[in-house]
Formats: C-alpha cells, structure tokens, sequence
C-alpha cells in the first residue's frame, strides 16, 4: 500500500481509505446504500487492514449515527492500529442549534461522535459543509480548542467552495489557529469540476484533497454498459440520489473509454478510475465505498500500479469538459498561471 503526507500536516495515510457510509442502514436515504452491521463491519475491515488500509471514513450525519456506532464496534480492540475520520455540520435533529457549525453544535457533536465510536480521539475531524451564519473565527476557535483538548488531531473541511476554504485559511493564520489540512470533495472522472477552482487552490495552499465517490455515484464500477439495461442493485433502487445529473451521451464516452484502456491493462473498470484519480494533482487519498467483500478487494486492486502517460490521455480526452468563466479566460495566459491551467 502506498503512503501520503496528508496535505502539508505531517500525517501519513495510505492512498486509500474505506468509507462507511454503507453502515448501518437507516433512514431513507442510506438504507439505499446498504445496511452493514458489525459482524460484517469487522469482516471487511479484516480484509483492509490486510490490504494495509487503516483510514477509516464516516460521518456524523450517516444513518444518524449509526455508521460511526458499527465502525466503532468493528474497530473495538484495535483502535490504536487504525485512522477515523469523522465529520460534523449537518443537521442531526429538529432543533435550532442541531445543525451548523458554532461552537455549540460542535463541541456537542464532537462528544457525541467520540461516544458513538467508542473512543476518546478523532485522526481527522471535517465540517461536512460550510456554515455562511456562523463567523468563521468561531468554527475554527472550537476545533482548535477541541484539538488542544486531545479529541481531535487534524481538521479539514469538505464541499466548501474556494473562497469559502481560502476565507477559513486567512482566518486561522490571522488568529493563529488551527488550519485546516485536507479537503475532502467530489471528483471522479465524470465530475471534474473540482479542477476548475478547488485544485489549484489546494495546490497552492498544500491541502490534501481526499475524494468521495471516485467512481460517480456507482457509474464507473462497469455495470452501466452502451447499450445495456441497467442492472439490478443499488443505482437501479435510487441510489444515485443526490448525486449531479450525467448526460447519457458523455457518460457512455467515459464508460467506452474506460472500457477500452480496461482491456489494454487487464483490470476492470473500476480499478482504471480509481488509478486515474491517484494520478491528479493534489490527491492524497481516494475513499472507496463497498457493500461486500468481492466489491472492497477489486476497489483494493486499484493500486500496486499505473496507467501510463499515454492511457491517461486517453481518459483525459473523454472527459474533458469546456471550463466555465473566468476559467477559459485564464487559459489565454498560461505562461503566468501555471498552477491555474497544467490540468
């Protein structure tokens, strides 16, 4: 397995981490993804902690707690061999303050994840989306102060836009807080808008991107084929809820040309997406979701290797998308925005 610096903090992860949103299984929306209890929790850890993956993914807000209590179980005894990341910011009741990023919410969700976990630390702490009613200096006053009281090591933010995440960097080097060291966003080779905006930021500012849903919402896992009715399983239930529209013309050019350098490689289309993201700019590590084993160790077989420089053109090609404004603009000067327009 290989190892990352997670942005510019010192910690090291390996390149891929198992994501839990398939624990648990409650509530309308995650019972789509799946309904993973301990018993099978434990299984599937066994078979990353072989792999040497031990980053853990999870989320306050997955089946209302219930993922970061299966987690907790299957981890108990061997907590101080494995990495969790968790995260908070989205409602998690009815009342006004059960939701948002203030000093209040989470400080109180924070103890309720440590509970649920079954632990007394959190590696990775995210704020799951950005709080525009909450000052900036007040989220980033309670994680320092929950990071100086040992519950949480590193802090890192997810779906903020640029200027949201540039806005919270200039915050804590002007108060000299904690900084966030990762970013964890959507980007996969149906959904490349983070290379707009976010990429040459966390390039400039050394955070280390950790991507969710590297396979776009199950498309890329080689079940949807040209031609071909969609199979049985979970994108057939709905579970592609939530995620951006694709039109079928371009995705079936991605899935034809995945399909093809497949073939030339003699992995699956899955483990080809997954490589291809391991080769961008910025990433630190991919999380990788699955329902049972057979699907955890082929999303395991992505690394170990590469695709060359010739078969990532190839991918790059197909998924091009034209970027909107200021972005194609900013491609007339390349010679002084490198950073802006290498990708």
């Amino acid at each position: 397995m290989e190892y990352r610096q997670l942005g510019q903090s010192g910690l090291k992860v390996p390149v891929l981490s198992f994501g839990t949103g398939t624990f648990g299984g409650k509530g309308e929306f995650f019972e789509r993804w799946g309904d993973t209890d301990v018993k099978e929790a434990s299984k599937l850890i066994d078979i990353c902690m072989d792999a040497g993956v031990n980053f853990f993914d999870t989320a306050n807000i997955y089946s209302l707690g219930a993922s970061e209590e299966v987690l907790g179980g299957a981890l108990k005894g061997r907590r101080d061999k494995a990495l969790i990341s968790t995260k908070a910011t989205f409602g998690m009741g009815e009342g006004p303050n059960e939701k948002g990023s203030s000093r209040f919410h989470l400080i109180r969700e924070c103890e309720a994840s440590l509970k649920r976990l079954g632990t007394d630390y959190i590696d990775l702490y995210f704020m799951h989306g950005f709080d525009a009613l909450t000052p900036v200096d007040e989220t980033l006053r309670a994680l320092d102060d929950l990071m100086t009281a040992g519950k949480i090591r590193y802090i890192g933010c997810s779906n903020f836009s640029g200027w949201q995440v540039m806005k919270s960097l200039a915050a804590s080097e002007k108060n000299g807080l904690a900084r966030y060291v990762s970013y964890q966003g959507y980007y996969s080779l149906i959904g490349r808008d983070y290379e707009w905006e976010l990429m040459p930021l966390n390039v400039d500012q050394g955070l280390g991107l950790m991507v969710w849903s590297p396979l776009g919402w199950g498309r890329l896992t080689g079940k949807i084929k040209r031609g071909a009715p969609l199979p049985e399983g979970r994108l057939k239930s709905g579970g592609d809820v939530g995620g951006p529209q694709v039109e079928d013309d371009y995705l079936y050019k991605v899935v034809d040309a995945l399909e093809d350098v497949a073939g030339q490689t003699g992995k699956s289309v899955s483990q080809v997406a997954l490589n291809w993201l391991l080769q961008r700019p910025s990433v630190s590590n991919i999380v990788v979701g699955a329902r049972n084993a057979d699907q955890l160790k082929q999303n395991l077989g992505a690394v170990g290797w590469n695709l060359t420089p010739e078969q990532v053109a190839q991918l790059d090609a197909a998924s091009q998308r034209p970027p909107i404004y200021p972005y194609w603009h900013q491609k007339g000067f390349d010679e002084r925005n490198p950073k802006l327009t290498q990708w």
